[in-house]
């Protein structure tokens, strides 16, 4: 054979197995895609979830807040001493019973800080020496 029927000869391999190659090759192509495509779209919902996740954690940390704010409020009430109760005092005749009342709240009293030492008041009454 001659040198340029050799060349041919190879030629027309070569070009075959291109063909044949391109082939198996776009199909893997075309199936990269549709993976990409797959994976873009679960990708998107999960940043939908996460967003929306975002979103009902900042309601809760707000929800939180009021309620730690609620019960605060609630404590400090518990905190503070009743009224004191002061009995109505009877008429000339004597009708009206006796009933109590609470007395006006005086204005709220600076907060002392409690004392580490010895106690300071003096005791006084019956049994204390």
């Amino acid at each position: 054979m001659s040198s340029i029927s050799r060349f041919f000869a190879v030629v027309v391999i070569s070009g075959s197995a291109l063909l044949m190659g391109c082939d198996a090759s776009k199909a893997e192509l075309d199936s990269t895609k549709q993976q990409l495509q797959t994976i873009t779209t679960e990708r998107d919902g999960l940043k939908t979830q996460l967003d929306s996740a975002n979103q009902q954690m900042t309601s809760l940390k707000q929800q939180v807040a009021d309620l730690q704010a609620k019960a605060a409020a609630a404590a400090a009430a518990a905190a503070a001493p009743p009224a004191p109760m002061v009995e109505e005092k009877k008429d000339k005749k004597g009708a009206k019973h006796m009933a109590a009342k609470p007395a006006a709240t005086p204005a709220a009293a600076p907060a002392v800080a409690p004392s580490t030492g010895p106690a300071t008041e003096t005791r006084k009454g019956r049994g204390h020496f």
